[in-house]
């Protein structure tokens, strides 16, 4: 049962990344963070675990100062997490990288009577976002030694206002102990990859708040059309055509007269990489408006972040983020099929 399985605790020091000047002057003191999690690593039982050089994959509890206790609170999150080993060939000293997402809670939100200066976070449940790139040393066969830099970002993904969010930045330090014995790695003998070329078709649904402290959601929704080369078993890149369609708008234009229906649809095309797994992947888009644009954002760029399921060679399932720079807008759930 605990072949291969780790418990982990490291300890974070860092500092807050803010993306409006005025959140780091709310900012008093450094960011420190404790987390605590349980892996396990793989051995090669399928394809997938030898293509990503047998990764591990566990799940972190995670316990954090904001900076400011009294206007930002604390954060509690737990999330699930995927990492990948860049060498094996010294299996004293590795480099890795870590992705993971989860939930979390914060102490602190923004109130108007309250709490009026926290204009980063709007609700006490948000979603945790989690980057790292650090190193492995093996002490001796129950003990490592991880280091490393981590990178850090909350927010309810615009389902509340406000929704700055809060990023940061924090080195780490902390100690892994193996609790059972490490198994032998089984290599698989991989077929030669054959290139091949993916027609997706996705119909998406979303709603989103305004930047204006409104109550309301809006409803958004959009479709798109790519068309994926699996350049290999674990790289897609694509080029698409985007449809948006967004209720809100009408509410955000600056002259009211200027606004006709037809501004609720914008149109675009984007590039995309994707990152496949079995049947997970993740996903990034790049796009520019072309011919109808966004009149509320007035930014000629989009970009979303998409984290996916495949239940077979024809149906997928999808979770996306569209955002403008660094801006977020709204989420999505979306469904796809493959045009033979």
């Amino acid at each position: 049962m605990w072949d291969n399985s780790n418990v982990m605790v490291n300890y974070h020091y860092g500092f807050n990344l803010p993306e409006y000047q005025f959140i780091s002057y709310l900012t008093e003191k450094p960011i420190q963070s404790v987390d605590l999690s349980f892996f396990k690593a793989t051995r090669g039982k399928n394809e997938w675990e030898q293509i990503y050089k047998y990764p591990e994959f566990g799940a972190s509890l995670f316990y954090s100062t904001l900076g400011n206790d009294d206007v930002f609170g604390r954060e509690l999150a737990l999330t699930y997490f995927f990492k990948v080993y860049h060498n094996t060939v010294d299996k004293k000293l590795r480099l890795y990288n870590r992705i993971g997402i989860g939930l979390s809670y914060v102490t602190k939100k923004f109130e108007f009577g309250e709490n009026f200066m926290n204009v980063a976070v709007g609700s006490n449940v948000n979603i945790h976002f989690n980057l790292r790139t650090g190193l492995n040393c093996k002490l001796n066969k129950h003990f490592n030694l991880n280091t490393g830099i981590s990178f850090d970002h909350f927010s309810n993904a615009n389902t509340s206002e406000p929704n700055l969010g809060i990023n940061y930045v924090s080195p780490y330090v902390g100690l892994a102990y193996k609790l059972g014995k490490e198994t032998d790695i089984t290599p698989l003998e991989l077929k030669e990859h054959e290139p091949k070329n993916i027609f997706l078709l996705y119909g998406s649904i979303g709603s989103k708040h305004t930047r204006a402290l409104e109550s309301s959601y809006f409803l958004t929704s959009s479709m798109s059309l790519e068309i994926q080369r699996s350049l290999s078993r674990a790289f897609h890149f694509g080029v698409g055509a985007d449809v948006f369609y967004d209720t809100s708008i009408k509410s955000q234009v600056d002259d009211i007269s200027d606004y006709k229906k037809s501004d609720d649809f914008q149109t675009g095309v984007h590039i995309s990489q994707t990152i496949v797994y079995n049947n997970f992947f993740f996903g990034l888009q790049e796009g520019v408006y072309v011919g109808l644009t966004n009149k509320a954002i007035k930014k000629a760029i989009y970009s979303r972040g998409i984290l996916g399921f495949s239940f077979n060679d024809s149906f997928w399932i999808r979770i996306a983020m569209k955002s403008h720079l660094h801006i977020l807008d709204y989420p999505e759930l979306g469904f796809g099929i493959k045009i033979k």
